[in-house]
Order: C-alpha cells, then sequence, then structure tokens
C-alpha cells in the first residue's frame, strides 16, 4: 500500500464517518417528531429507543463473522447506503409498524457500519504509527454538527420529516458510494504494513498479538459502555430535558446536541495532538472529570442556558474516550484487532441500551434532574480502568511516532 493510497484511504473513511454523524443525528435530534408523527407514547418511546442499539449489536456481531471472510471495507460500502435508506424510512412511513422496520433495518446497518468503520480506522493507525483516531471521530462530529443543523432548520420551518431527510439522503447516498472506491485497510492482505513489516510484529506478548482474551478486553468494554451512557443520555434525552424541564421551545431544544457535536468536533481536533503529547490515559482521565462536572450542571441547571453549559462540557470531556478506547484494542490485540474493535463496539450499543430506558425510567419515577446523576457516577467510574489505556506497544515508540522512510500525510 503507498503512502497515496493511505491517504486516499484516510480521506475517504473520514467522509464515511462524516456522513453517519448527519445521518445519525438527523434521527436523535427529531425524535419529538418522530413520536408526533407516529403517535407514540412516552411509555413506549424508551422501547423504541431501546430496539435500535439491541438490534447495532446484532449487527456488530455479524460483522465479527463476516470479516472473518471478507475484509471490513465492502461491509462498509454496503452498510451505509442502507442507513441512509433507513433513514428516509422513518421519515415515510405513516403507521406505527413502518417505523417499527426502519428502525429494525437503522439498527442493523449501523452495528455493522460502526463496527466496519472503526476496524479501518483501527488498520490505518496501525499504518501510520500514530494517534489518528480521534480525528476520525471528528469528522463524525463534524456530520452530528450538519445533521444537527439542519433538524433545526426542520423544526424552525416546520417542515415535515421527510421533507427533511429526502434532500440529505439524495445528496449523501451518491457521495458515500463514490467514496467507498477508495476504502483502504491500513495492511496488505497478508498482513503487512507499508514499510513490510508484519502487523503485529513486536506488539507484546502473544495472547495479546493474537487470541483475543475477553479477560483483557473488560476494562475497555466497561469504559465504552460508561461513555456511551454518557453519550446516549445527551443524544436521546437533551431535546426533552430541555423543553420539558427547562422550559424551552421546540426550535431551541434542538441546540444541546449542535451544542454538544461542536464542542466534541474542537475535542476531537487536538485530540489526537493531545494523545501524542501527554499520552491516552492521562487524556482519558482528563476527559472524564470533565464530563462529570457536566453531568452535575446540567442536573442543577436554573435554565435552558446553563443546561447548554453543561452540554458544552459534555462535549469536551466525552469527545477523546470512544476513538481512544477503540485505539486501545487495536494496540492490546495487533493480531486479531478487527474481532476485538467488533465485540468492544458491542459495547457501545450496552450503553445506549441501558442508558435511554435508564434516564427515562428514573425521570419518570424519580426526576429527571436526579436521573443526570447517574451518568456521572458512571463516567467518574472510567478513572478506575483509566490504566488499560496504557503505554503504547514498543513498535510505536512510546507514543512517539516512529522513524519512517517516507511520511504519510
Amino acid at each position: 500500500m503507498t503512502d497515496t493510497g493511505l491517504r486516499h484511504g484516510r480521506a475517504s473513511l473520514g467522509l464515511s464517518f462524516g456522513v453517519q454523524g448527519v445521518a445519525f443525528a438527523l434521527l436523535v435530534t427529531r425524535i419529538p417528531a418522530i413520536q408526533d408523527q407516529y403517535g407514540i407514547s412516552d411509555g413506549l418511546l424508551p422501547v423504541f429507543l431501546a430496539a435500535v442499539p439491541i438490534l447495532a449489536g446484532a449487527g456488530s456481531v455479524a460483522t465479527e463473522r463476516v470479516v472473518a471472510r471478507v475484509r471490513p471495507s465492502p461491509v462498509l460500502r454496503w452498510a451505509q447506503p442502507l442507513v441512509l435508506l433507513a433513514l428516509l424510512g422513518v421519515g415515510a412511513g405513516r403507521e406505527m409498524w413502518h417505523v417499527a422496520v426502519a428502525l429494525g433495518v437503522f439498527g442493523l446497518a449501523v452495528g455493522a457500519l460502526d463496527a466496519s468503520m472503526n476496524m479501518l480506522g483501527v488498520s490505518l493507525q496501525r499504518a501510520y504509527a500514530r494517534s489518528i483516531m480521534t480525528g476520525f471521530h471528528a469528522a463524525y462530529s463534524l456530520g452530528g454538527i450538519a445533521g444537527a443543523t439542519l433538524a433545526w432548520a426542520g423544526a424552525r420551518w416546520e417542515l415535515s420529516l421527510l421533507a427533511s431527510y429526502l434532500p440529505v439522503v439524495a445528496v449523501l447516498l451518491p457521495a458515500a458510494l463514490i467514496g467507498s472506491r477508495w476504502y483502504t485497510e491500513g495492511k496488505s492482505a497478508e498482513g503487512k504494513l507499508p514499510d513490510g513489516t508484519e502487523a503485529g510484529a513486536g506488539a507484546g506478548s502473544e495472547s495479546t498479538g493474537g487470541a483475543l482474551s475477553f479477560k483483557l478486553l473488560l476494562p475497555l468494554c466497561l469504559i465504552m459502555t460508561f461513555a456511551y451512557i454518557g453519550d446516549s443520555t445527551v443524544s436521546n434525552w437533551s431535546a426533552k430535558y430541555l423543553q420539558d424541564v427547562l422550559g424551552s421551545s421546540e426550535q431551541l431544544a434542538t441546540v444541546p446536541y449542535n451544542v454538544y457535536m461542536v464542542t466534541t468536533l474542537l475535542g476531537r481536533a487536538v485530540g489526537d495532538l493531545g494523545v501524542r503529547r501527554f499520552g491516552a490515559v492521562a487524556v482519558v482521565r482528563g476527559g472524564s472529570l470533565l464530563a462529570a462536572g457536566g453531568f452535575a450542571v446540567v442536573a442543577v441547571a436554573p435554565g435552558a442556558w446553563v443546561g447548554m453549559l453543561g452540554f458544552t462540557m459534555l462535549g469536551f470531556g466525552l469527545c477523546v474516550i470512544v476513538p481512544q478506547t477503540f485505539a486501545a484494542a487495536g494496540r492490546m490485540f495487533p493480531g486479531n484487532s478487527d474481532a476485538a474493535v467488533a465485540r468492544l463496539n458491542i459495547f457501545n450499543y450496552v450503553g445506549f441500551l441501558v442508558g435511554s430506558p435508564l434516564v427515562g425510567a428514573l425521570g419518570d419515577a424519580w426526576s429527571y434532574r436526579g436521573a443526570m446523576l447517574v451518568p456521572m457516577v458512571l463516567v467518574l467510574a472510567t478513572l478506575v480502568y483509566a490504566r488499560a489505556f496504557g503505554p503504547e506497544p514498543a513498535r510505536y515508540g512510546g507514543g512517539h511516532e516512529r522513524p519512517r522512510t517516507a511520511d504519510v500525510g
């Protein structure tokens, strides 16, 4: 694989992350509108929200099996259009079963999409031999900003869901298909890096380089779960929290997710630099403390604008945890990183599965303000497991870029 091929692969994968950010933001920021269009009750809404991550987890499990036979690139190439078409189906339906089918397809496709995207990202980071994973997730955040902005415009002008979704899908679907031509694995079919070295060479013991040990992966699984409980609280409940608890308008209720994505983008834009300078352990610990503070501010906020300050802190705090968790799994199992990423990705959906119903149940039974304290405590628990991010393997130069004959951009 040439350096030019790696650059093209990095750009096309960044596009894929961005497209997914748009699609997901368009779905979650219009939850109140989806609820109104299909007449979904507040009691039934958590069931729909829980079904998506359950099916996404199933999609991630299936992807682990598929990539044992084919590379992640073709999985990603076809999963992304399916996600976009399912989003369009959510907007086009009228009956309850319409949205159930559309969200089911969306969930399965998202599982395959997320797993294959992060597999490619870990593979490319190994080829670059420096931290670039956070940059891919920054592209996702940029897409989320665009999607949330489009959702705000749809709410502002009282557009139907179909009118909001159709033009976006018409643009992004062909762009994703064209960009998929340049997906690359970051290593050859023989498992070699661009400089000819073995993908798993010098990366530690046989147990971490080859066979996948769930015991070793477990701390990262817990961190992923805690991070996505926090993230799902923002994506699934921020609009309702601002509107129902803090008394904002429907239009203003779409803003917190946009603010969250902006701060997530800014944090991820410099996240790789922070990891190279201070190491993943320090960056994850700092992010965890900041995110916990954000939840505390949201819980005690007297009004919408203070609440948005809390969501701002959450964006800066949570933004680095997920990409660095995927990257850590790739370092831990360099000879079996696809399987490690697929299994770790399941706990992305465990976090969503636990977070959405938990916040909703606590909000109904107690108060939504009190419910915000639960993800705060769980994010703080990340500090206990932060050492799982550990020193980088020797072949990465202990966190410094190894010498190369030709730098990859």
